[in-house]
């Protein structure tokens, strides 16, 4: 099935999740995890849009002084 996990060993799994975590908390983890899925891919494609399409960067501006500052001592 999955990589050498067979149904046996996955309900196995899921019966010790449901043990540990009780069935109240289980809907809560899994919400958890797809709002952390979901900002994560949102972040990615956000990257990805940087990377392929830059914004043109402003080079700032050097503005000339008419005298220069005066050594600070210190």
């Amino acid at each position: 099935m999955l990589g050498g996990i067979g149904v046996q060993e996955l309900l196995l799994v899921l019966l010790v999740v449901l043990l540990l975590f009780g069935a109240k908390r289980i809907p809560e983890i899994a919400q958890g995890m797809g709002k952390g899925l979901k900002e994560f891919k949102k972040a990615v494609r956000d990257v990805k849009e940087e990377v392929d399409y830059p914004e043109p960067s402003s080079k700032p501006k050097i503005e000339k002084k008419d005298k220069p500052d005066e050594p600070n001592q210190g």
